[in-house]
């Protein structure tokens, strides 16, 4: 598991495309056959992917968690990107289909993952409380249709686990799908004082790149997104984008609470 550390906004500025790369882009999350786990300061988030391709995966214990099992002291959240197949967690087998979420309270022991087709994207963060494992099904979740063809940003929004969806201790996430011909997420943006926010975007088709910006309002820098990649944004970061054809993004965040609405809403005007 790789180790990402903190970075203050006075240094964002002084990086060039490579370190704006390796501070804040996740590149290389999945894997046939693999669970991979990148680790950030950042709230103490870790993000991961778990690709069974037709084999039983055992989510692992870095040694950075310095814990006997993973959850001991962290809450933990499976999205089932594209396919189907079955996370196990202790003795309770778990089906889930394609943008489905499971919910992983803390003290679970242990955590497997089965599909033949299944590519799961994992976010956790510590927790301090159990909560129950609980799935969120695609159509049964909270959902809004937002956005309007001559802004491009026509969207359907999911909540999965908030404070009025599957209970959680920091943990809040979702999943935004943008209707085909449009292409912008999270405009105007925002930023989180008490959060950090990871976007892991998905279904961008080959050759097809989503252009992210990052950093303080007023002196943001772009990040060239491919397919199933993510983009760490501290609280200081907005986090915003616009696709070269339409795609899909999971939004994660941990911190101080779980109100979906906790932002600080920053106007077009305002962004240099």
């Amino acid at each position: 598991m790789h180790t990402r550390h903190p970075t203050h906004p006075a240094e964002f500025g002084g990086l060039d495309p490579t370190g704006l790369r390796e501070r804040f882009l996740v590149e290389e999350l999945f894997a046939d056959g693999h669970v991979r786990l990148e680790y950030s300061h950042n709230d103490r988030m870790v993000v991961g992917g778990a690709v069974p391709a037709g084999q039983t995966l055992s989510l692992p214990v870095p040694d950075q968690l310095r814990a006997e099992h993973f959850c001991d002291r962290r809450e933990l959240a499976v999205v089932c990107l594209s396919g189907s197949g079955t996370v196990t967690v202790d003795d309770s087998k778990h089906d889930l289909s394609t943008l489905d979420v499971l919910y992983v309270g803390k003290g679970a022991k242990d955590v497997t993952f089965d599909g033949a087709d299944a590519r799961y994207y994992l976010v956790s963060a510590p927790a301090h409380h159990p909560h129950p494992t609980a799935l969120g099904r695609r159509d049964e979740v909270f959902s809004a249709d937002l956005g309007e063809p001559a802004h491009a940003n026509v969207r359907t929004i999911r909540r999965y686990i908030h404070a009025d969806g599957i209970a959680s201790d920091q943990l809040v996430l979702g999943i935004t799908e943008l209707a085909e011909g449009s292409v912008w997420n999270t405009m105007p943006c925002h930023t989180h004082e008490r959060r950090t926010e990871v976007y892991l975007y998905f279904r961008l088709a080959s050759g097809e790149r989503v252009v992210h910006l990052a950093g303080p309002p007023d002196a943001t820098r772009s990040i060239i997104v491919a397919n199933e990649q993510a983009v760490i944004a501290p609280p200081w970061s907005v986090h915003c984008g616009a696709g070269t054809a339409n795609y899909a993004f999971v939004w994660a965040m941990a911190g101080e609470n779980v109100a979906y609405d906790d932002m600080d809403q920053v106007a077009k005007e305002r962004m240099r």
